[in-house]
């Protein structure tokens, strides 16, 4: 697809982008990375051991050609995850910041007024801020209008692979915003990718879907595939549904003949 996908001052032409966590081995990332087709991918700075004794951390199977996605994954205040970001920035040597502030163990749901505040701070710092927060379109709009890239709803609680639980929200969110609008976790299988594209947001980001498959590097390579075509289809326009039976060769249509 030649269309580009724009992210603040960034250009991209994949509308997928990829995580770090959760694969068996850093070997089948690297692959799955490949097979995705992905000119980006996340990665939790919280999470990187730079202490590893062998020298090399997570960002040294990550490949050069990828931009990097820093994530505040781990962060339950504001605070956290405005110093995280700032640790990112230093380390990695990008403005680019995907902010998720938690509010909950269990569901792992955001943080509303948390995301918000620390947002609202990092824009002004001068980052690309990208928030992960619920299917909320009340509070999507205000990350909009304090300066944010993009906005990131989930489609289902993180790591679930429910698929997109409540396609209204999101339809309402990508209608009103000006912005990009990046589903982000909750899709566990390339029809749920499709699904989530066919209702017009601008990309996905996904791990556990990819990373927590049986096989990892298929799965991958079935997500850059949805992603197209679930794009393509928004593009074209659905049919319209209907309730009864419409033949595809209805009788006005027929030529009839002197012997018919």
């Amino acid at each position: 697809m030649s269309e580009k996908f724009r992210l603040g001052a960034y250009e991209f032409s994949s509308r997928l982008i990829v995580g770090t966590g959760k694969y068996p081995s850093l070997a089948v990332m690297q692959d799955a990375h490949r097979a995705s087709g992905a000119e980006m991918v996340t990665v939790a700075i919280r999470r990187i051991d730079l202490g590893d004794p062998s020298g090399k951390s997570m960002l040294d199977y990550i490949d050069p050609a990828l931009q990097i996605l820093p994530n505040t994954a781990g962060c339950y205040t504001a605070k956290d995850a405005i110093l995280t970001a700032k640790l990112a920035r230093e380390l990695l040597h990008t403005n680019l910041i995907k902010v998720e502030v938690i509010g909950d163990d269990q569901t792992l749901h955001p943080d509303v007024r948390g995301t918000i505040e620390a947002c609202e701070v990092l824009v002004r710092d001068g980052f690309t801020v990208l928030p992960y927060i619920g299917d909320d379109p009340v509070a999507c709009k205000e990350l909009e209008e304090i300066g944010c890239a993009a906005v990131m709803p989930l489609a289902a609680p993180i790591g679930s692979g429910l698929g997109v639980c409540n396609p209204y929200s999101i339809a309402i969110i990508k209608e009103r915003a000006r912005i990009p609008v990046i589903v982000d976790a909750g899709v566990g299988t390339a029809s749920d990718a499709a699904i989530a594209m066919e209702l017009g947001v601008d990309a996905i980001l996904m791990n556990t879907g990819i990373a927590a498959a049986i096989d990892p590097v298929r799965m991958a390579e079935a997500m850059k595939y949805a992603v197209i075509a679930g794009r393509l289809a928004f593009q074209a326009g659905r049919m319209e549904k209907r309730l009864y039976a419409n033949a595809s060769s209805p009788m006005r249509d027929l030529i009839v003949t002197k012997d018919s």
